[in-house]
This record gives C-alpha cells, structure tokens and sequence, in this order.
C-alpha cells in the first residue's frame, strides 16, 4: 500500500512540475509578445501599413490592430489559456482563427500553429494557418502570416516592421 501511495505521489509531483514549465513557458512567450507593445510601420505590397500592439484588460491580452490604406484592417488577441499561449484573429474574410504559440529557445521567435477556426465557410475562400513574430531587435521585428486559400497555395505576407518615435 505504501509503495502505490508512493508511486501516485511521485506521478502527480511529475505532473504539477510539468504543468508548472508549461504554465512557465507560456507566460515567458506573453511577455515577450508585451514587449512589442507600441505603434510599427511597414510597407506591404508597396503601400505604407501600420501595426499597434496595446497591452489591455490588466496584462492580461494583448491586442494587434494593423491598419492599411484599404479596407484590409484585420485584429488579434493574444492571451494565455491555462499553459498555452492563444491567438485568436478577428480576419477580414469573416472568420476568426485561434493558434497557440511557442516560443523559440533563444526567445526571439514566437511561431503560432492552427488550433481551429469559428465562423469558417468555404466561400470565404480560406483562413489564417499560420504566423510568426521575430524579435529583431526592440525597435524592429518581423510579421509572418499565412493564409490558407481553398484549393490554392497559401498565400504569405512577411512584414518588416519598424518602431516608430
């Protein structure tokens, strides 16, 4: 009896540890993200773009609004879940992806992976897959999103984006 109380302790020790890195992990990655908090510029397909990050809701999201010279003004919401990182994209085309996010082991890459998408229909013609955040230094980083088109290759917009003053 002893020896199976044992074995139960050590299993859930292993488990709470776990958790506790991944919890860690996850707030690790968040507050990165924060650290891009401020008003970027860019140029997309020719045409000059900007990109806010606000810290919101007590810490607790953050939210991403880019703003274009057409009608093109998508937003997203970073927040963590329990020991994941979420994004959830508020996309143009009508739907709204969520992707969780790791962090890179040098802590300058933040690279998000479908979870799921709501309000998806074929005729919108595709969804967010997939984006990459890379800290370049704190007044530059880079954008990497994807777009899944149906029955086409996905398209990639990489921005280059710089702080402004």
């Amino acid at each position: 009896m002893k020896s199976i109380r044992l074995l139960l302790s050590l299993v859930l020790l292993a488990l709470s540890t776990t958790a506790g890195f991944a919890q860690a992990d996850a707030q690790k990655s968040f507050d990165s993200l924060k650290s891009l908090a401020g008003t970027w510029q860019a140029t997309y397909e020719g045409k000059p773009m900007q990109a806010t990050l606000r810290v919101t809701s007590m810490g607790n999201a953050i939210l991403h609004e880019m703003k274009g010279e057409g009608p093109d003004n998508p937003i997203t919401m970073f927040y963590l879940d329990g020991d994941r990182l979420l994004l959830t994209h508020y996309c143009d085309a009508g739907n709204r992806p969520r992707m969780a996010g790791k962090l890179s082991p040098d802590g300058k890459t933040l690279e998000f992976d479908f979870v799921d998408v709501g309000n998806y229909s074929a005729s919108q013609g595709g969804h967010m897959q997939h984006a990459v955040f890379t800290i370049i230094d704190p007044n530059h980083h880079t954008e990497e999103w994807t777009f899944m088109l149906e029955g086409k290759p996905p398209m990639i917009a990489r921005l280059d984006l710089q702080r402004t003053k």
